[in-house]
């Protein structure tokens, strides 16, 4: 199956500007295309999965991809998308967000492979080095106020207004593009559907300071991910679901996908994986025919944490999610109690051999002693997993993984950290 008519498949096609033309392209040689990321944080998060995967499976489907990083770009910000403008950050801020950008995409693209190794490129090497003048003279005198006030993006912003700043967000763009054109024979930009614009007003450059107007350029968007809940994709209650395991840990990054509504985890299969179309089908049957197993779901998040966290922190993610099922807390060190109970009440104690009762009190699990009491003869209490009815117990080093954290657990779904200092 060509590239295209999978990409379809899988519903990854919002717009091309010449399915026909585009289509023998690919047919007929190697293409370089690009996409561009702009550094507006430390992090990738994983709405921008999509175009990235898209430039891995142009790869995949032996074509070179360019990632651009947008080292220039983004020291302006780009006003599609939003209706307000964007928080500018230093020079120094988005070189180091470019950089940390830069490493995350390589576990996504293979930038070692000889014959069409993806490439990054940086875009401040050639808008940073742009004058003024050659900016308004060579660039600028292409683009009319009524060519660019048409755009959507543009359109979008005249109501609460946009900066003259944000408004050139543009002609940069399409300025990459014609760079990219010329000293990397790139002819295909991929982008987010809110990119059709500025995609296009980069091919409509190119067309004009060649004087060509069958110059083979081509533009292709990715449609802008819903949930079927109505909510916005990639958001959790805790904000972000960020590729950076710092920031997002492979175990909550697993639990994600898991948690998938079962209307949307098909969708996403097509969307984020590379599995065959014919084995998605056969994952769908199961949904239908066995729904509580949760059969795409988890094959779902395995998919996609070992695609960006590796094998080992899929193997981690998998033993505390078996931990937390099963109440076996003692099999967790403590690096995976920190990722699996990120989110408990945490209470600092110190470390000390301790009376469970006092222990209950302190860190206001239970209310007053008489209450920890209770709550002890009535076994509503557990220690890591292990339910705990002795009223006179202490709570030792070996209560303690790794000699710093113990979880308690109050009734079924209550669960306590207890980080001993």
């Amino acid at each position: 199956m060509d590239i295209l008519t999978d990409l379809e498949q899988r519903g990854l096609i919002q717009q091309t500007t010449d399915d026909k033309g585009l289509r023998k392209q690919l047919e007929e040689k190697v293409v370089t295309l690009y996409c561009g990321f702009d550094p507006t944080a430390d992090s990738l998060h994983i709405g921008h999965l999509v175009p990235a995967l898209m430039l891995r499976r142009f790869q995949r489907a032996g074509h070179r991809p360019i990632a651009l990083i947008g080292g220039g770009t983004g020291m302006i910000g780009d006003p599609s998308g939003r209706s307000t403008e964007r928080q500018l950050n230093d020079e120094k801020t988005v070189q180091y967000f470019s950089d940390q950008i830069k490493l995350q995409l390589a576990n996504i693209l293979d930038f070692e492979k000889e014959e069409n190794g993806a490439v990054a490129r940086n875009n401040a090497e050639w808008l940073g080095q742009m004058t003024l003048i050659e900016f308004l003279r060579d660039t600028g005198k292409h683009f009319s106020i009524n060519y660019m006030l048409a755009k959507d993006s543009v359109q979008s912003r005249l109501e609460n207004g946009i900066s003259f700043t944000e408004f050139t967000y543009m002609i940069l763009q399409s300025y990459d593009f014609l760079n990219l054109f010329e000293k990397e024979n790139c002819t295909l930009q991929i982008g987010g559907s809110d990119q059709w614009g500025n995609i296009t007003a980069g091919m409509e450059l190119i067309r004009r300071t060649r004087n060509d107007e069958t110059a083979k350029v081509f533009g292709l968007t990715v449609p802008l991910i819903t949930k079927a809940d109505g909510t916005k994709f990639g958001k959790t209650a805790g904000g972000a679901v960020w590729l950076d395991p710092a920031k997002t840990s492979p175990y909550e990054f697993y639990q994600f996908w898991i948690n998938t509504d079962d209307r949307d985890v098909i969708k996403f299969l097509k969307y984020f994986t590379f599995l065959e179309l014919d084995e998605i089908a056969d994952l769908e049957k199961e949904l239908v025919t066995a729904p509580e197993k949760r059969v795409p779901h988890i094959r779902l998040a395995e998919e996609m944490t070992l695609l960006v966290h590796g094998e080992d922190a899929l193997a981690q993610a998998q033993k505390i999610s078996q931990a937390l099922f099963s109440g076996d807390i003692k099999v967790l060190n403590g690096t995976e109690i920190e990722q699996g109970f990120k989110d408990v009440p945490t209470v600092e104690i110190a470390k000390e051999d301790k009376s469970l009762i006092e222990l209950l009190v302190e860190a206001k699990i239970s209310p007053s002693k008489r209450q920890a009491r209770e709550d002890i003869q009535n076994g509503a209490i557990y220690i890591n997993g292990d339910r705990q009815q002795e009223l006179n117990y202490q709570l030792v080093q070996d209560d303690r993984i790794d000699d710093t954290f113990t979880i308690i657990r109050r009734g079924k779904k209550k669960y306590f950290l207890i980080r001993f200092k």
